[in-house]
Protein backbone atom coordinates (compact mmCIF):
# COMPACT_ATOMS: atom_id res chain seq x y z
CA UNK A 1 0.00 0.00 0.00
CA UNK A 2 0.97 3.78 -0.38
CA UNK A 3 0.31 6.40 1.54
CA UNK A 4 -0.99 9.92 0.10
CA UNK A 5 -2.51 12.80 0.55
CA UNK A 6 -4.63 13.93 -2.87
CA UNK A 7 -6.48 17.06 -3.26
CA UNK A 8 -7.52 18.49 -6.57
CA UNK A 9 -8.24 22.55 -6.51
CA UNK A 10 -9.36 22.70 -9.94
CA UNK A 11 -13.11 23.74 -9.78
CA UNK A 12 -15.44 21.09 -12.46
CA UNK A 13 -18.62 22.36 -13.81
CA UNK A 14 -20.04 19.65 -15.09
CA UNK A 15 -23.18 18.47 -16.89
CA UNK A 16 -25.29 19.97 -19.88
CA UNK A 17 -24.74 23.81 -21.17
CA UNK A 18 -21.68 23.40 -18.95
CA UNK A 19 -19.67 25.27 -21.84
CA UNK A 20 -21.85 28.58 -21.31
CA UNK A 21 -21.00 29.01 -17.71
CA UNK A 22 -17.18 30.01 -18.68
CA UNK A 23 -17.99 33.48 -18.49
CA UNK A 24 -19.66 33.73 -15.02
CA UNK A 25 -17.14 31.29 -13.25
CA UNK A 26 -13.90 32.98 -15.00
CA UNK A 27 -14.99 35.99 -13.87
CA UNK A 28 -15.83 34.71 -10.40
CA UNK A 29 -12.32 33.33 -10.07
CA UNK A 30 -10.27 35.95 -11.49
CA UNK A 31 -12.45 39.24 -10.02
CA UNK A 32 -13.15 41.00 -12.93
CA UNK A 33 -13.43 40.20 -16.78
CA UNK A 34 -10.35 41.27 -19.15
CA UNK A 35 -8.93 40.23 -22.22
CA UNK A 36 -8.15 36.48 -22.87
CA UNK A 37 -6.75 34.32 -25.22
CA UNK A 38 -8.98 31.35 -26.72
CA UNK A 39 -6.84 28.14 -28.12
CA UNK A 40 -8.32 25.41 -30.01
CA UNK A 41 -7.56 23.06 -32.56
CA UNK A 42 -8.84 22.39 -35.85
CA UNK A 43 -12.67 23.21 -37.58
CA UNK A 44 -14.01 20.45 -35.55
CA UNK A 45 -14.10 23.22 -32.45
CA UNK A 46 -16.28 25.89 -34.90
CA UNK A 47 -18.31 23.21 -36.64
CA UNK A 48 -19.71 21.32 -33.20
CA UNK A 49 -20.57 25.02 -32.13
CA UNK A 50 -18.94 24.23 -28.99
CA UNK A 51 -16.33 27.48 -29.74
CA UNK A 52 -19.06 29.89 -30.26
CA UNK A 53 -21.13 28.91 -26.70
CA UNK A 54 -17.70 29.63 -25.08
CA UNK A 55 -16.85 33.32 -26.94
CA UNK A 56 -20.21 34.00 -26.53
CA UNK A 57 -20.50 33.16 -22.95
CA UNK A 58 -17.24 35.23 -22.91
CA UNK A 59 -18.29 38.30 -24.31
CA UNK A 60 -21.63 38.51 -22.25
CA UNK A 61 -19.41 38.22 -19.25
CA UNK A 62 -17.32 41.30 -20.22
CA UNK A 63 -14.40 39.53 -21.86
CA UNK A 64 -12.46 40.53 -25.29
CA UNK A 65 -11.61 37.64 -26.81
CA UNK A 66 -8.61 36.86 -28.95
CA UNK A 67 -8.86 33.59 -31.10
CA UNK A 68 -5.97 31.33 -32.06
CA UNK A 69 -6.39 27.48 -33.28
CA UNK A 70 -4.34 25.36 -34.67
CA UNK A 71 -3.01 23.24 -32.79
CA UNK A 72 -1.89 19.57 -33.55
CA UNK A 73 -2.02 16.69 -32.05
CA UNK A 74 1.55 16.14 -29.83
CA UNK A 75 2.32 20.00 -29.70
CA UNK A 76 4.38 21.53 -30.96
CA UNK A 77 7.11 24.10 -29.66
CA UNK A 78 6.86 26.38 -32.62
CA UNK A 79 3.58 26.71 -31.93
CA UNK A 80 3.76 27.59 -28.68
CA UNK A 81 6.56 30.67 -29.69
CA UNK A 82 4.61 31.77 -32.06
CA UNK A 83 1.53 32.29 -29.60
CA UNK A 84 3.39 33.87 -27.16
CA UNK A 85 5.45 36.26 -29.74
CA UNK A 86 1.62 37.32 -31.11
CA UNK A 87 -0.10 38.08 -27.42
CA UNK A 88 2.68 38.85 -25.16
CA UNK A 89 1.95 42.98 -25.42
CA UNK A 90 -1.52 42.35 -25.57
CA UNK A 91 -2.36 42.55 -21.74
CA UNK A 92 -4.01 39.16 -21.92
CA UNK A 93 -5.34 38.55 -18.48
CA UNK A 94 -5.97 34.26 -18.94
CA UNK A 95 -5.49 31.45 -21.54
CA UNK A 96 -9.06 28.81 -22.37
CA UNK A 97 -8.83 26.00 -24.41
CA UNK A 98 -11.09 24.13 -26.06
CA UNK A 99 -10.49 20.88 -26.90
CA UNK A 100 -8.55 17.41 -25.53
CA UNK A 101 -5.12 17.45 -23.98
CA UNK A 102 -2.93 18.71 -26.54
CA UNK A 103 -4.79 22.10 -26.84
CA UNK A 104 -4.73 22.34 -23.24
CA UNK A 105 -0.78 21.64 -22.80
CA UNK A 106 -0.36 23.86 -25.41
CA UNK A 107 -2.36 26.45 -23.50
CA UNK A 108 -0.42 25.29 -20.08
CA UNK A 109 2.60 26.38 -22.09
CA UNK A 110 1.66 29.16 -23.50
CA UNK A 111 0.25 30.81 -19.87
CA UNK A 112 3.65 29.82 -18.55
CA UNK A 113 5.72 31.31 -21.50
CA UNK A 114 3.95 34.45 -21.21
CA UNK A 115 4.74 35.15 -17.69
CA UNK A 116 8.98 34.20 -18.11
CA UNK A 117 11.17 36.49 -20.14
CA UNK A 118 13.32 33.77 -21.91
CA UNK A 119 11.87 30.87 -24.03
CA UNK A 120 9.44 28.75 -22.88
CA UNK A 121 11.47 25.77 -23.95
CA UNK A 122 13.43 26.31 -20.68
CA UNK A 123 10.99 24.68 -18.80
CA UNK A 124 10.68 21.58 -20.82
CA UNK A 125 14.51 21.41 -21.04
CA UNK A 126 15.06 21.48 -17.92
CA UNK A 127 16.56 24.65 -17.40
CA UNK A 128 14.25 26.96 -16.02
CA UNK A 129 11.01 25.98 -13.65
CA UNK A 130 7.98 27.85 -13.75
CA UNK A 131 7.28 30.25 -11.13
CA UNK A 132 4.09 31.77 -12.31
CA UNK A 133 1.73 31.40 -15.15
CA UNK A 134 -1.53 33.30 -16.29
CA UNK A 135 -4.41 31.38 -15.44
CA UNK A 136 -5.23 28.57 -17.49
CA UNK A 137 -9.07 27.55 -17.68
CA UNK A 138 -10.12 24.32 -19.80
CA UNK A 139 -13.36 23.55 -21.90
CA UNK A 140 -12.92 19.53 -22.70
CA UNK A 141 -13.91 18.42 -26.12
CA UNK A 142 -12.77 14.98 -25.63
CA UNK A 143 -12.67 12.96 -22.69
CA UNK A 144 -8.44 11.35 -22.89
CA UNK A 145 -5.30 12.48 -21.12
CA UNK A 146 -6.90 14.49 -17.86
CA UNK A 147 -5.27 17.06 -18.55
CA UNK A 148 -8.06 19.61 -17.65
CA UNK A 149 -7.10 19.10 -13.89
CA UNK A 150 -3.66 17.96 -14.04
CA UNK A 151 -0.31 20.00 -13.27
CA UNK A 152 1.69 18.35 -15.94
CA UNK A 153 1.98 19.37 -20.20
CA UNK A 154 3.70 17.85 -22.69
CA UNK A 155 5.05 19.42 -25.89
CA UNK A 156 6.91 17.93 -29.14
CA UNK A 157 9.96 20.14 -29.91
CA UNK A 158 12.29 18.73 -33.03
CA UNK A 159 11.53 15.01 -32.27
CA UNK A 160 11.61 15.15 -28.98
CA UNK A 161 8.64 14.83 -26.72
CA UNK A 162 8.69 16.40 -23.20
CA UNK A 163 6.87 17.14 -19.98
CA UNK A 164 6.52 19.41 -16.95
CA UNK A 165 4.74 19.45 -14.20
CA UNK A 166 3.54 22.88 -11.52
CA UNK A 167 0.59 23.96 -9.83
CA UNK A 168 0.78 27.27 -11.44
CA UNK A 169 -0.63 25.74 -14.43
CA UNK A 170 -3.36 23.37 -12.99
CA UNK A 171 -6.88 24.68 -14.50
CA UNK A 172 -8.06 27.08 -12.21
CA UNK A 173 -11.43 25.35 -13.62
CA UNK A 174 -12.82 22.81 -16.32
CA UNK A 175 -15.44 22.33 -17.98
CA UNK A 176 -17.34 19.51 -19.12
CA UNK A 177 -20.53 18.87 -21.00
CA UNK A 178 -21.01 15.15 -21.75
CA UNK A 179 -23.74 15.64 -24.22
CA UNK A 180 -20.61 16.60 -26.41
CA UNK A 181 -18.95 13.88 -26.69
CA UNK A 182 -21.69 11.71 -27.61
CA UNK A 183 -20.84 13.84 -31.74
CA UNK A 184 -16.80 11.81 -31.47
CA UNK A 185 -16.14 9.43 -34.16
CA UNK A 186 -16.03 5.93 -33.23
CA UNK A 187 -12.43 5.54 -33.21
CA UNK A 188 -11.73 8.79 -31.30
CA UNK A 189 -13.94 7.72 -27.72
CA UNK A 190 -11.78 4.43 -28.30
CA UNK A 191 -8.63 6.17 -28.53
CA UNK A 192 -9.25 8.17 -25.57
CA UNK A 193 -10.22 4.96 -23.35
CA UNK A 194 -6.94 3.62 -23.84
CA UNK A 195 -5.40 6.68 -23.31
CA UNK A 196 -7.19 6.99 -19.79
CA UNK A 197 -6.36 3.46 -19.00
CA UNK A 198 -2.80 3.57 -20.24
CA UNK A 199 -2.21 7.45 -17.68
CA UNK A 200 -4.03 5.32 -15.10
CA UNK A 201 -1.17 2.21 -14.71
CA UNK A 202 1.23 4.38 -15.74
CA UNK A 203 0.76 6.63 -12.07
CA UNK A 204 -0.35 3.71 -10.12
CA UNK A 205 2.94 1.42 -11.08
CA UNK A 206 5.29 4.51 -11.33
Amino acid sequence: MLNFSYANPTRLVFGRSAEHEVGRVMTSILGRPGKVLVLFGGGSAHRTGILGAVEDSLQESGFAVIEMGGVQPNPRMGFVRDTIDWVRDQGIRAVVAVGGGSVIDTAKAVAAGLEYEGDAWDFFAGRAQVERALPVFAVLTIPAAGSEQSVRAVITHHGTKTGIGSEHIRPKAAFINPERFSTLPAIHISAGVCDMLSHICERYFS
